[in-house]
């Protein structure tokens, strides 16, 4: 009786609120898992194989798991781990090493988090190796149990994988799967990415000591599953201590499938539907030019222009400024004829807004109104930016879709 009171109970709006919170915050941010992957059958039965014949008998092997960002790559593989590590024979055995190509930028920070995750800090000491191949070796041996033939698996998890084949000479890549071609030690490489063509961004003898198994995650759901993948995401569960607020909640989920509350407004508009769709589709770049003043966007429409005349050959501050002043000079026109000093400045902080960078493989020094730039914008960001740009003067967006400077 009391169970059924308390479920029953209605609660103030803002507790539901913070409750719909903490459970979307657990399902979303904290990447709570399905019980079994949603539609990817075939491909979770064929990674956990794979990972199954390293853990359980010593097979190194190396796979690659392509497919859009969002489809599902890390969720097929932290339950394909999770089954795994439920086997009493893995659970204590197995050792993973998770490394990320947006954080490991370079073979050194690499090889540094492979010892702190394997826990060798101390093993490896103030030891001086010759190569890279000679220090992952030595990390290997120390992971052998008492006898030479009994070693522990271990898998390395590549997340951004493409970002590895940009590392010099592609070492970490060449040495991990050497490393599984061979017999030293049980090792499974397992690669994410989202791009399609990532064989032909690896060498040679790199991609000769790839298994070449790729597992391909594609968008098979049809719109009616998706429907029913978000509504059973956003759907509160029957345990919710508010039925009263829960029934509600999940009535509006079934008319729209995305939400953004509050505690003035618990439930689903269509208007936060077209604001959640504009905000998924906006463009970093493209919003940081809203904040810009106008004489640095007008720097950023005569680079514009000179990409469209030199067909994107670098530029120099000096042809910017000289573009500028062509449209100063005009008969009408609303902005205020800058001192030079004044618009080098305002080019300095485009640079360090990276917004524009210079051009690699510089020799010798110049000075820096002659240095050598791109635009890091092109020409669809920059004529939406304008769009959007609060107060933007008539003849700045009249300059920017001319077809000359």
């Amino acid at each position: 009786m009391s169970k059924r009171k308390s479920k029953d109970a209605s609660l103030p709006v803002g507790e539901c609120v913070s409750q719909v919170q903490r459970i979307m915050r657990e399902r979303f941010c904290h990447q709570k898992l399905p019980d079994k992957p949603y539609g990817l059958d075939s491909q979770y039965k064929h990674l956990l194989e794979l990972l199954r014949r390293t853990a359980v008998h010593g097979e190194s092997n190396s796979v690659l798991i392509v497919g859009p960002r969002g489809a599902g790559k890390t969720m097929l593989l932290r339950c394909a781990l999770r089954e795994l590590l439920e086997l009493q024979e893995v659970k204590k055995n197995v050792l993973q090493v998770h490394l990320s190509g947006l954080l490991q930028t370079d073979d050194r920070i690499a090889l540094k988090e492979i010892t702190r995750q394997l826990h060798l800090e101390n093993v490896v000491g103030d030891k001086v190796f010759g190569s890279f191949a000679e220090n992952l070796v030595f990390l290997l041996e120390a992971l052998k149990k008492g006898d030479k033939s009994s070693s522990r698996p271990v898998f390395f998890i590549l997340d951004e994988f493409d970002l590895f084949a940009h590392h010099k000479n592609q070492t970490l890549l060449y040495n991990l799967l050497d490393v599984s071609q061979s017999a030293q030690a049980p090792v499974a490489v397992v690669g994410l990415t989202c791009r399609l063509d990532m064989l032909e961004l690896l060498e040679k003898r790199v991609k000769s000591r790839f298994s070449h198994r790729q597992i391909h995650l594609l968008s098979s759901m049809t719109f009616p599953q998706y429907q029913e993948t978000f509504r059973s995401e956003l759907t509160l569960p029957d345990t919710f201590p508010d039925s009263k607020f829960s029934q509600e909640w999940n009535l509006s989920i079934k008319l729209l499938a995305l939400s953004r509350v509050s505690v003035s407004n618990p439930t689903v508009q269509a208007a936060d539907i077209l604001e959640a769709n504009r905000m998924s589709a906006a463009d970093s770049k493209a919003n940081i030019l809203h904040g810009l003043s106008i004489l640095e966007l007008c720097l950023i429409i005569a680079m514009k222009h000179l990409n469209d005349i030199y067909e994107g050959e670098p530029f120099n501050f000096q042809m910017v400024h000289n573009e500028f002043k062509k449209f100063i000079q005009r008969k009408s026109h609303s902005i205020h004829n800058f001192e030079k000093p004044v618009v080098i400045k305002a080019f300095e902080h485009l640079l360090q807004l990276e917004l524009i960078r210079p051009v690699d493989g510089g020799v010798c020094k110049v000075q820096r109104e002659y240095q050598l730039m791109r635009l890091m914008l092109d020409h669809t960001q920059v004529m939406e930016a304008l769009q959007r740009y609060p107060q933007c003067p008539t003849d700045v967006r009249q300059w920017a879709v001319s077809s000359f400077g």
